[in-house]
């Protein structure tokens, strides 16, 4: 009876820890940022919304050049919001960009995306 008593409080104490998780979202995953000369270095903030149970927590990210870095926010509680803030180094980049961050999140998909666009126009044109 006790060994019956021990798997129910195991199964039923796993439910209720896997239902828990946090849960990430941002209204506009994709900014489209105006055409731009060579040169410039743009910023674009994320505002990103836990909408889980648990803490969000953005351990890393990956990008495809060193000419985009991202500030990640602490974690977020459930119901609370925080920024991602996204710059990106015009220089030697010519024409159409369209830039993908990819986020290492404890969420059930554990990665997140986020986009830019941005047409370069060369500085020699």
């Amino acid at each position: 009876m006790r060994l019956v008593a021990l798997i129910t409080l195991v199964i039923l104490n796993s439910a209720f820890g896997f239902g828990q998780t946090a849960e990430f979202f941002v209204d506009k995953p994709l900014h489209k940022f105006p055409k731009t000369q060579e040169g410039a270095q743009l910023k674009h903030t994320f505002t990103v919304t836990n909408k889980g149970t648990t803490p969000l927590i953005i351990s890393s990210y990956e990008v495809a050049c060193t000419c985009t870095k991202v500030t990640l926010p602490p974690p977020i509680p459930p119901g609370q919001t925080g920024t991602i803030t996204v710059e990106f180094d015009t220089n030697g980049k010519y024409y159409q960009q369209d830039r993908t961050i990819i986020l290492h999140t404890n969420t059930k998909k554990k990665v997140e995306r986020l986009r830019f666009k941005v047409f370069v126009v060369p500085s020699k044109e």
